[in-house]
């Protein structure tokens, strides 16, 4: 008879021995027997595969951190834009710089003359003047015949104003300038009178037409006609006096005419005043955009770029139609591409984005009538909304005296652009030097000159879709801008290989950079900007 009890003991023994055995060899083992592993499920295998990319991400966002903060702090931080329309904006550490003025190595305004300085004492010959042009052609020509007349040793007639040019304003020397200011100011330098005596008004004249960039000889020589006149009219006075290799008191006593004596009028200079307050108080800082693209500059120049073959026309007729304008067939391709077109409202507005300037930025915009109306300048507008204008800016009631005086009204553009944050011009025109040059005889303030020949090439790359607005584009034209913000430096000479008086033309204005006879200072490097 079988005992199932030592049967069963038995068996156990066997199984029991055999996991011992088993436990003995290799690295399965009696616990590997016991624990055995289960076999993960896919919803297991997908939650930590979710776990593991969570954690890369996030230490790669941390490694990116660390490497952004040990940048080069000179670098400007840019960030991406999800507008097509933004580039790269300038981090808060650096946006200083987009509005900061040049370093302007301690230099001071010098115009006081020398001790061998004698005033004109010429008080029985008269010069009278008729200047031509805009406001700002009108004053640097005043300012010559200032010196011209001390030069001469005569006593000028306060000048009659243009009338005939293409902005017809009727002003009178009095709407416009602070009369009696210009006289007292100027007395120590030469006599100045309202009109002529009465019992001279009906004398014979002597009638010149200055020579162009004429230097002192040329006017000692003039002084022969008074011993046969005792009136001589000049026609006119634009660019009558050279730029450069000039008498050190001459030089000065232009600056003293130009930024001390013709002050505006007490209704525009107090105007003008209140308007710079209110776009203080409206935006803090504010960009002055003097945008030239109007009517008369695009006939003057010949520039068409972007217009239909109606408004192409219109300017042609316009110019061939305008007497004192000597050329009349000009290609506008050759224009664009030499850098003699003004910048569209679309490039002007490309060019401050590129720049680092965020679309908040107010801009006011001095400028008249712009050719294309609200079609063409809606291309700025989409990239700076907050365009400012006199009219917004004006109550209806302070513009009423300046409606129909352009002049008047140019006036308050100036006034608003010497006093901006950053001034822009986006033509070299009279207006722009002008600005530009009493800008920097008040202390080198920030002005940006596009390099309009330097940029057709990039605009050209953004039309044909070879470039587009972002990164690359902002580096090119902040690279090529890094030295035109108006810092100190000297006036350019006549461009090379120019020959003969030709030379004169291309000259820097002296009233675009008055140094070094009007601005004093100790400077070791001057930056070429």
């Amino acid at each position: 008879m079988i005992d199932l009890g030592s049967s069963l003991w038995v068996k156990k023994r066997k199984v029991r021995a055999e996991m011992v055995n088993r436990g003995s060899h290799g690295s399965g083992g009696l616990f590997s027997g016991r624990f055995h592993a289960r076999k993960l499920t896919p919803s297991v295998i997908t939650f930590y595969t979710i776990i593991m990319f969570a954690f890369s991400i996030f230490f790669f966002l941390f490694y990116a951190r660390n490497v952004t903060l040990d940048q080069d702090p000179r670098r400007p931080l840019l960030s991406r834009q999800s507008n097509p329309h933004q580039v790269p904006e300038l981090h808060a550490h650096y946006a200083k710089q987009l509005w900061d003025s040049p370093f302007n190595h301690s230099l001071h305004q010098c115009v006081e003359p020398t001790t061998k300085y004698k005033a004109a004492k010429g008080f029985d010959r008269y010069l009278t003047v008729r200047s031509n042009g805009g406001l700002n052609q009108m004053r640097t020509g005043i300012s010559d015949m200032v010196a011209v007349a001390h030069m001469m040793n005569a006593t000028l007639v306060i000048p009659q104003l243009d009338k005939r040019s293409f902005w017809k304003d009727s002003s009178v020397f009095s709407d416009i300038f602070d009369e009696i200011h210009f006289i007292e100011s100027l007395k120590g330098d030469i006599r100045i009178v309202n009109e002529l005596p009465k019992n001279l008004e009906g004398i014979p004249r002597a009638r010149k037409h200055f020579t162009s960039w004429a230097g002192v000889g040329y006017y000692t020589d003039l002084t022969r006609l008074w011993s046969d006149y005792q009136v001589i009219h000049v026609a006119k006075s634009d660019s009558r006096l050279a730029n450069n290799d000039l008498p050190l008191d001459i030089q000065r006593l232009r600056c003293r005419a130009m930024y001390q004596a013709l002050q505006f009028s007490p209704p525009i200079e107090n105007l003008g005043k209140r308007l710079v307050d209110r776009l203080r108080t409206h935006g803090g800082r504010y960009i002055a955009l003097h945008l030239r693209y109007e009517k008369d500059m695009l006939s003057f120049t010949g520039c068409a770029y972007g217009l239909t073959d109606a408004e192409s026309e219109e300017l042609r007729i316009l110019r061939e139609n305008t007497n004192y304008w000597k050329v009349k067939k000009i290609n506008s391709t050759e224009q664009r591409i030499g850098g003699f077109c003004p910048l569209t409202p679309k490039e002007v507005g490309i060019f401050l984005r590129a720049l680092g300037y965020p679309p908040s930025t107010p801009i006011y915009i001095a400028a008249g009538e712009i050719y294309g109306g609200n079609t063409l300048l809606s291309e700025l507008s989409s990239r700076f909304p907050n365009l400012i204008f006199k009219e917004s800016l004006a109550t209806p009631e302070e513009l009423k005296d300046f409606t129909n005086h352009a002049s008047q009204s140019a006036a308050l553009d100036y006034i608003i652009c010497v006093e901006s944050d950053v001034f822009v011009p986006s033509y070299s025109g009279n207006m722009a030097r002008a600005v530009e040059g009493h800008r920097r005889f008040l202390g080198h303030r920030k002005t940006i000159n596009p390099d309009r020949k330097g940029l057709v090439g990039i605009f050209d790359k953004l039309e044909t879709g070879v470039l587009e607005e972002g990164r690359e584009l902002s580096h090119m034209v902040q690279r090529l801008h890094k030295n035109r913000q108006g810092a100190p430096r000297k006036r350019h000479g006549s461009l090379p290989g120019v020959k003969g008086r030709a030379r004169f033309r291309t000259e820097e204005s002296f009233y675009e950079n008055p140094y070094p006879e009007c601005i004093c200072g100790s400077i070791s490097k001057l930056q070429i900007t």
